[in-house]
């Protein structure tokens, strides 16, 4: 498994499974469902563009409160790249819970950096993992908080 995933890593350019809607190339990969409290991740069998006119509504819920988005890592740009790889998704395989026992089907996988990274261990708990979502749990606050790599 491994060797697959380095192997993707040479042809491909890793996505980042955590994207903001406005970053360039971003696509849709996955539906949130559920309550605010707890929600979850639907994900889609294809990828799917973000259409023009929902970046340009001026709704109080922004794309990522509604749909999981995938973008090129922009790898240094990011607080949360120490340079070789996204601390982000360790944080989410140390600090989150599973929330399932098999790995849920991803049309990303094959250039996510968090399976690059992380493998199945992140994909299984993935599906709780909403970029904008304003009642997080403890734990994903604490997981996505990029201020505790400031020295």
């Amino acid at each position: 498994m491994v060797l697959d995933r380095q192997s993707t890593k040479a042809s491909k350019s890793l996505m980042c499974p955590s994207a903001d809607a406005e970053m360039s190339g971003s696509v849709i990969f996955g539906i949130v469902v559920g309550t605010p409290e707890e929600p979850h991740v639907v994900h889609l069998d294809r990828v799917k563009p973000i259409p023009p006119e929902l970046l340009a509504l001026d709704a109080p819920v922004k794309p990522a409160e509604m749909f999981r988005i995938a973008a090129t890592c922009i790898e240094n740009g990011c607080a949360h790249f120490d340079g070789a790889k996204c601390r982000l998704t360790a944080r989410i395989v140390d600090g989150l819970p599973t929330v399932t026992d098999r790995l849920p089907a991803c049309a990303i996988r094959a250039t996510c950096r968090w399976w690059y990274q992380e493998g199945a261990a992140a994909c299984l708990r993935c599906q709780q993992v909403v970029r904008d979502n304003y009642v997080a749990s403890e734990e994903l606050i604490d997981a996505i908080d990029p201020s505790v790599y400031e020295d």
